[in-house]
């Protein structure tokens, strides 16, 4: 697909937030999954690192070039927007009340924010979530890559909602 057909195909109703990503590695590897699953936007909040710049494209291999995106100074700004334009909100996060992914049911017009590579998703955040998603893991470690982790999230969200409506 050309750059120009992918502007014209129907996305996912689904946005991704980038909460304060330190890696430049990880916001291109958000914007080569947000491609690949036809999301809708990617919102890059705080310290994440906006394009163009030469190590997020060389991660995203032009994705960034092709996926919606927006900055916002804090993922507070992010939230508020997203909630005054009907959007539900959930933390990607290993937190009280979570839900795992498989248990999750994705909805269209939802939001997913996922969290700094150290600190997880912003406690300014979490006030505006409707829930939380949670990841099984089964390994000796009790996290994942950030990016890695939104890549599945975006996938399980893709899945349920545009190919079950196939």
């Amino acid at each position: 697909m050309t750059k120009e057909e992918f502007d014209q195909t129907a996305k996912l109703p689904v946005i991704i937030i980038l909460d304060n990503i330190r890696s430049l590695s990880n916001v291109g590897a958000f914007f080569r999954s947000a491609d690949a699953f036809r999301i809708q936007e990617l919102y890059l909040c705080g310290i994440t690192a906006c394009p163009p710049h030469r190590e997020i494209h060389k991660t995203a291999l032009g994705a960034d070039e092709t996926v919606c995106w927006k900055y916002f100074e804090t993922t507070k700004e992010a939230c508020e927007e997203l909630k005054a334009n009907g959007y539900k909100i959930f933390a990607v996060e290993q937190i009280e009340g979570s839900v795992m992914l498989q248990d999750f049911e994705f909805t269209e017009n939802s939001a997913y924010i996922l969290g700094n590579e150290v600190e997880g998703v912003s406690e300014e955040a979490l006030p505006y979530c409707n829930g939380a998603i949670e990841l099984p893991q089964a390994g000796t470690k009790h996290s994942i890559n950030v990016s890695v982790c939104a890549g599945i999230v975006m996938w399980k969200a893709f899945e349920h909602i545009f190919l079950s409506n196939k």
